[in-house]
């Protein structure tokens, strides 16, 4: 049996599990305090669920980095965006012990992030982020986490819907760059990611079958998919295998930019044939003025993304009477939900179905 004991004014407990005493502060001079806690951890140990005393001082700093180590093991591609997401939990939850992230304590968090002007998915985001790192801290041996706090998922309302129509995708593709243009071609009729498109190697592309193989490691899902080259894109891989054995015979890539190296970061030259293209938006203040630039001239932003590409295959393929499974396999969408969010309807499409 336990007992209890003062230090100074506050009140101890002492108890035993397997032999090994534990000692533990009531955190009060109010001796009922004490009596009650210690009734408590005796009938945990009685039970077994009494974890040990280091899962009360388990800080969230720990579990943030069980779950960057978590990422790094399993080789994911969204580390980058997991590290902005913990990066807004520190500033918060940052010295803050797990057994102390409530639930308020979290609805508090998303007010905060709410008046600094994050949208509902980033803020998702990041309370997926927290919601990982316990569920990782209860799967530990010896568990981290007791006690999983309940984490509130919020709407989106902010889903983006954007998508190109044939006659943009080619007033797009003709003010790009020319090393730009055989990318966002395929992006048009395959739907494939970004990262999938730039990180192509000619290891991939198989002439003979006309398609192109992409393995688990090379996709976000980790699921291997291929992909078969017909009209518009297989001339385009055809012109960037002539390009690479005249000008680049050494160059892995399939698409790379002007000096043979592989293309990382274009958002430049997207925003310009954004622009030129007439794919934007009048910026304008909170009246609805619009804003200009140091030389007097109306400030413009591109209403499209690289990732529109995608809804816009996907919405063709449908169009065309692909098989939704089949479009989703050429696609790489694993689950339906996401693959109807990225199906765009749009006027046009009911006028027609009428």
């Amino acid at each position: 049996m336990g007992s209890i004991y003062k230090r100074g004014n506050i009140w101890w407990i002492k108890y035993y599990r397997a032999g090994k005493p534990y000692r533990e502060s009531s955190e009060s001079e109010t001796e009922g305090r004490a009596v009650n806690l210690l009734k408590l951890r005796e009938g945990e140990v009685v039970q077994g669920r009494f974890p040990g005393l280091r899962v009360e001082k388990i800080r969230f700093e720990e579990l943030k980095k069980d779950l960057l180590n978590d990422y790094q093991v399993n080789e994911k591609r969204s580390l980058g965006r997991l590290g902005r997401s913990l990066s807004h939990l520190e500033d918060f939850f940052g010295g803050y012990r797990a057994i102390g992230i409530t639930t308020d304590r979290i609805n508090t968090y998303i007010l905060n992030r709410q008046e600094e002007g994050a949208e509902n998915a980033t803020i998702n985001r990041e309370l997926a982020a927290l919601k990982r790192m316990f569920n990782l801290g209860r799967k530990m041996t010896p568990p981290k986490v007791i006690n999983m706090p309940y984490v509130p998922h919020l709407s989106e309302n902010n889903v983006r819907q954007g998508y190109f129509e044939h006659k943009e995708y080619l007033a797009l593709k003709k003010a790009l760059p020319s090393y730009l243009k055989s990318p966002v071609t395929m992006a048009y009729h395959t739907g494939m990611r970004k990262e999938e498109i730039l990180g192509l190697q000619w290891s991939q592309v198989d002439f003979m079958d006309g398609k192109i193989s992409l393995k688990p490691q090379d996709t976000k899902n980790n699921e291997a998919r291929v992909i078969y080259m017909e009209g518009e894109l297989r001339e385009t891989i055809n012109f960037q295998r002539v390009l690479r054995d005249q000008k680049f015979p050494k160059c892995p890539w399939v698409f790379c930019g002007e000096t043979g190296e592989r293309i990382k970061d274009f958002r430049g030259s997207w925003e310009t044939a954004c622009i030129e293209a007439g794919l934007c938006d009048l910026l304008t203040d909170d009246l609805g003025n619009p804003l200009k630039d140091k030389k007097g001239e109306p400030v413009l932003i591109p209403n499209k993304l690289f990732h529109d590409f995608r809804r816009t295959a996907v919405r063709n393929m449908v169009r065309a009477g692909v098989p939704e499974r089949v479009a989703m396999m050429i696609s790489g969408h694993k689950t339906r939900s996401v693959f109807e969010r990225y199906n765009i309807v749009n006027e046009n499409d009911l006028k027609l179905a009428s």
